[in-house]
């Protein structure tokens, strides 16, 4: 109910903890982008540091203003305090685009530039399919099961968002170990540190105490300066145009924007169960053009809502904590920080950090499904372990070549792949599961899963479209082509005419499923 005298705190004492928790998370993001797009991607440091980094500033400083805005006629409205959405980079989106699409370029390329253009071009672009969410993210969530969506996911999760760290700690045991106790007892065991000191600002000061204890960590001003963000409208062209001439990349970034406009609901859906009331639509938008006005300024990387909004309305919080995100994120971005912070901070000691979030991931996702969607989840994980053999593989063979190995055959030649086959290696299955791996794992997840419940019509449907889409090379193909039937696409109409027919022939009864437990799930989703 209205209240004519109430008035809406913007900032209370809760604010601090909530700040710090939602800074941590949008500084690790920020860190390890950087990181992969100057070291492993070959991106020089002005690029990185001078048009990313503050690109993604302005995108979570514009979003920020808007949910801030959206909490202050919220409150208005009902007549008491809300808590304003958290904002910022979307971890699991960040490293679809980073390994999904930036990566690809790059490799097939060796043109870190182009990479970048490319990177910007799929940002925008992107921008506008989470803007349409809007309009059809509705239809989406009801057709396409939880497990599906979020099953493809936790795949990335556990192969790109979790191995590889994991693998970083285990090559840096000293600086990763003390870092990672320390998210286990704060993050996954929810213990409290001293001072209610945030879990993950103190595995980054307790990693980097470490690595100057042993000699491994610097202080150093290298990228410290001054970098006003700037419109990059050509650069942004050029890699729109690389992109139309490249469709197959589109296959990637559709689907996870999908998912990322569909998360925005989920996560105004649990919002509103907290007590706070959000336009979906409007959040949707906003994510949306937020990423987009990211893209125009140089950053290729998706702005959501975050999930957490319980827990930070748990902290008390009003809507300080994003303000303080929104003014220290672009300071330190603007004035090349950053860059700093990534010569004084070890891999190591935020490897732990995303350990954490593939993790979290998981497991939110485990217990926002029905138990029997977990056989789904799971499907939907394997073609992306497919996709992470492709790309070991690939730098495999690029060392070898590195090191002087004369004669080396290229992935998919043909004596090759039998070698592997006899070791074992199963080259060719492998290859057509990585081939759109996040919308192969999307729609494996949403088959089992409504088989499970008994829903063939559902089923068949997302069979039915995966023999179109295999037809013409969005999944399971190196490129788009016109349609053409191969055995992949005639094994799913094969699959798609059972789950169509076989039901018509057999009473209703001899159709349910007599062991799967009726539940509810959870309306809280996982990021």
């Amino acid at each position: 109910m209205r209240d004519g005298s109430y008035t809406y705190k913007l900032f209370h004492r809760s604010d601090f903890s909530a700040f710090w928790a939602l800074f941590t998370d949008n500084l690790i993001n920020l860190m390890v982008l950087a990181g992969i797009c100057q070291f492993v991607f070959q991106m020089p440091a002005e690029i990185v540091y001078g048009r990313i980094v503050p690109g993604a500033a302005i995108a979570i400083l514009a979003g920020i203003a808007v949910y801030v805005g959206l909490a202050k006629r919220a409150a208005a409205q009902h007549g008491r305090d809300v808590t304003a959405m958290p904002y910022g980079i979307s971890t699991p989106v960040m490293f679809v685009y980073l390994f999904g699409v930036i990566g690809p370029i790059y490799w097939s390329t060796n043109d870190p530039v182009l990479a970048w253009q490319v990177g910007i071009g799929a940002g925008f672009m992107g921008g506008i399919v989470a803007a349409m969410g809007a309009i059809i993210g509705p239809w989406l969530k009801r057709v396409t099961p939880r497990a599906g969506m979020l099953g493809t996911l936790c795949g990335i999760a556990l192969v790109f968002i979790g191995t590889v760290p994991l693998a970083t700690v285990f090559e840096n045991p000293f600086i990763g170990f003390a870092s990672m106790i320390i998210i286990l007892w704060g993050l996954v065991g929810r213990f409290r540190l001293p001072f209610n000191i945030p879990a993950g600002l103190l595995a980054l000061i307790v990693g980097t105490i470490v690595a100057f204890a042993i000699g491994e960590a610097k202080i150093s001003t290298d990228g410290v300066g001054f970098y006003p963000p700037m419109p990059y409208i050509g650069d942004l062209i050029a890699g729109i145009q690389h992109l139309f001439a490249n469709p197959e990349l589109f296959l990637v970034l559709v689907p996870v924007q999908i998912y990322n406009f569909i998360e925005t609901m989920n996560n105004v859906e649990s919002a509103e169960a907290a007590g706070d009331h959000y336009p979906v639509a409007t959040c949707q938008i906003t994510d949306g053009l937020g990423t987009m006005v990211g893209a125009v300024f140089g950053s290729p990387f998706p702005t959501t809502a975050y999930i957490g909004h319980p827990a930070y309305k748990r902290m008390g919080a009003h809507s300080g904590y994003i303000i303080g995100v929104g003014v220290v994120i672009p300071l330190a971005a603007f004035l090349g920080l950053l860059a700093f912070l990534n010569n004084l901070i070890p891999v190591a000691a935020a490897a732990p950090v995303l350990v954490f979030v593939a993790l979290s991931l998981i497991t939110n996702t485990a217990h926002s499904v029905k138990t029997d969607h977990m056989a789904a989840v799971t499907f939907a994980m394997m073609p992306h372990v497919s996709s992470f053999l492709m790309v070991k593989w690939g730098s495999l063979i690029g060392a070898l070549g590195a090191v002087g190995v004369a004669g080396l055959p290229q992935l998919g030649d043909e004596a090759l792949t039998a070698a592997l086959l006899q070791q074992g290696a199963h080259f060719e299955g492998h290859l057509a599961l990585s081939q759109g791996a996040i919308l192969t794992g999307l729609i494996w997840g949403a088959i089992v899963a409504s088989v499970i419940d008994g829903n063939f019509k559902n089923a068949g449907g997302f069979a039915l479209a995966a023999a179109i889409m295999s037809a013409f090379g969005i999944i399971h193909g190196a490129s788009l082509h016109w349609p053409e039937l191969s055995g992949v696409s005639a094994g799913y109409l094969i699959s798609a005419a059972f789950l169509y027919i076989y039901p018509l022939f057999h009473k209703e009864d001899e159709l349910v499923n007599e062991n799967v437990v009726v539940e509810e799930a959870p309306t809280t989703p996982a990021e």
